[in-house]
């Protein structure tokens, strides 16, 4: 005997085979009623809200065209501002351009302006040593303050003084060029220097070695045809030579040119005779 057997088995019978084909009938039928009713039902939710589909398409396409049409605006103000900014820009590079002529003709007008105002000025100093010319000129044939005319004091000379003194009144109303020595422009020794050579006397070319080539002489003592200088004997940094009649002929500077003054008009330092 089994040791088991007197352990109560808890299987179930088995069913018939007709009784088990009539369950499995009876669910599946079941399991199709139930499709069926949730189709019908689905179908008729679906029959109801025709409309309801419909409807959602008009709004998804008015958001696209909202959208389609913020684009186009966005784009449009894009061009607008690129084609500002060019007429800035080109506006900036025509006013850069417009100033530049400006200042360029402006300048042109200074440079010609200045260049007439030098011209103006030239030739006002050369009339005015011309002027200047035909005044000492006139004096010369008029008389001086003691009754006898500066002429016949200056006819008093003879020979090389004469001479001497016809050259230098001949020079006066030519341009001082500093360097020169003629014919028509000197500085100071060189009128000296071309004055004397005029009456075979041959001078050192300076004021400095001018100073000394003669007999020194006091400035109350002159003679026609001394050598004025101003400054110290043999450092004298200005020359030129007396003609008589407290006068002497010199060549001044560059704004006078070779001019006749008075004594007074600058007294010399010492004089040196040469003749």
């Amino acid at each position: 005997m089994s040791p088991n057997a007197h352990i109560t088995s808890h299987r179930k019978p088995r069913r018939p085979a007709s009784q088990s084909w009539v369950v499995r009938t009876g669910v599946a039928g079941g399991v199709l009623s139930t499709l069926a009713v949730a189709g019908a039902g689905s179908a008729s939710a679906s029959a109801d809200k025709p409309t309801e589909a419909t409807m959602e398409m008009p709004a998804f396409n008015a958001d696209l065209a909202t959208s389609i049409a913020q684009s186009a605006v966005a784009t449009q103000q894009t061009a607008v501002d690129y084609q500002v900014r060019a007429q800035v820009e080109e506006a900036l590079d025509n006013a850069k351009t417009d100033a530049k002529k400006a200042k360029d003709e402006a300048e042109r007008k200074a440079e010609a302006e200045r260049k007439a105002k030098e011209k103006a000025e030239a030739d006002e100093a050369r009339a005015s040593r011309g002027g200047e010319r035909s005044s000492l000129s006139a004096k010369s044939a008029s008389a001086d303050g003691s009754g006898t005319s500066a002429s016949t004091k200056k006819s008093s000379a003879t020979g090389s003084a004469a001479a001497l003194v016809a050259f230098l009144e001949d020079q006066v109303g030519k341009p001082y060029i500093m360097g020169s020595t003629g014919p028509s422009a000197y500085d100071c020794s060189g009128l000296v220097m071309a004055a004397y050579s005029q009456i075979g006397i041959d001078l050192p070319r300076v004021s400095q070695d001018q100073s000394t080539a003669g007999t020194q002489v006091s400035t109350s003592n002159l003679q026609v045809g001394d050598i004025l200088y101003w400054g110290s004997a043999g450092s004298a940094y200005h020359v030129a030579v007396y003609v008589g009649g407290g006068k002497f002929i010199g060549a001044q500077n560059p704004d006078k040119g070779i001019v006749e003054q008075p004594l007074s008009y600058s007294p010399p330092t010492g004089a040196v005779r040469v003749l």
